[in-house]
């Protein structure tokens, strides 16, 4: 008898103790349990931790609360100014409403991706190939508020949506790098001629200043025969200004000696006869200049006696 009743005690025991393990659940932090008995559901969704329900009745989901990555698929569309395009986006988006994630909706990442594709065709359609290119803060807005109106009767709050990459076609690529390097050119000669100009102003008070002060011009000429020199060149140009010659001109004129007696004035004549007319005195000419100005010899030029160049110009050779 005692028999008995201690094996029914056993088994008894035993099923209670799968039932309490059949009744036991265990949810995580990240996630909720929407509880449904006999197919309805029962109070408010459970916390993390341990939870029962009762084996055979009730159905306990579980439902992530983490934020989800949703990578949305390249799309193909025509802008605004008719440039087809090729743009991919990603979603981030997290469950706040497990209960309405659950019941509303059959599958909610799979609706979410449908939408998010969807809206962004009609952000395509919408917008210029420049706000697509460099006004993507914008878009991204536009296409979050797009996507978080109907998520938010499912549930969903949609946190961030991101345009990551805009492919165009390879022809557009050339144009737009055309473009870009036209635009650089034009700056390129703005800046060329600005340049210019600035530097030009400069010279005119620089010429201005040598003008008034002759001495600048020769250092300025000797300052640039050594910049030159310094290179070791066979061959050296050497420019003579004109205002070089007139100076050497007036140097040797101030510096050239007069034995000439300075005249006295002649006196009225009283007579009707005529005065005759006096002779203009030749000034001296300068050495220097008539050697930089009057023509080249030939004979030192060719490196020949003076009877042969006379020859070789058609006049008889001198014996």
């Amino acid at each position: 008898m005692w028999e008995l009743v201690i094996t029914l005690v056993a088994v008894i025991g035993v099923l209670g103790l799968i039932s309490l393990a059949a009744a036991m659940r265990v949810i995580k932090q990240y996630e909720r349990g929407v509880l449904f008995r006999l197919g309805r559901i029962t109070g408010e969704p459970r916390s993390p931790g341990l939870t029962l329900i009762i084996p055979f009745v009730d159905r306990l989901h579980k439902m992530n609360m983490q934020i989800v990555t949703l990578p949305i698929p390249a799309q193909e569309g025509i802008t605004r100014d008719n440039v087809t395009v090729r743009v991919d986006a990603v979603v981030y988006f997290r469950v706040v409403e497990p209960t309405d994630a659950l019941v509303r909706v059959e599958d909610y990442r799979f609706a979410v991706s449908q939408m998010a594709q969807t809206s962004l065709r009609s952000i395509i359609g919408k917008s210029d190939l420049d706000d697509l290119l460099s006004n993507r803060e914008k878009l991204n807005e536009g296409l979050e508020l797009m996507i978080d109106s109907p998520a938010v009767g499912w549930g969903v709050q949609i946190d961030r949506v991101e345009i990551k990459d805009v492919s165009l076609p390879d022809t557009m690529k050339r144009s737009m790098a055309r473009q870009a390097e036209a635009d650089r050119e034009r700056r390129a000669r703005i800046i060329n001629a600005d340049a210019e100009y600035q530097a030009s102003k400069k010279l005119a008070q620089a010429a201005q200043q040598m003008a008034d002060t002759p001495t600048a011009l020769q250092l300025r000429l000797l300052q640039t025969v050594m910049a030159v020199s310094a290179e070791k060149n066979s061959t050296l140009v050497l420019p003579i200004p004109v205002e070089l010659l007139h100076f050497l001109e007036r140097g040797a004129r101030d510096g050239q000696p007069t034995d000439r007696k300075p005249e006295k004035p002649e006196e009225p004549a009283t007579s009707e006869e005529p005065v005759p007319e006096i002779a203009p005195v030749e000034e001296p000419a300068s050495p220097y200049l008539d050697a930089l100005t009057g023509p080249p010899d030939l004979g030192a030029v060719l490196d020949q006696p003076p009877e042969r160049v006379a020859h070789a110009e058609g006049r008889p050779e001198q014996p």
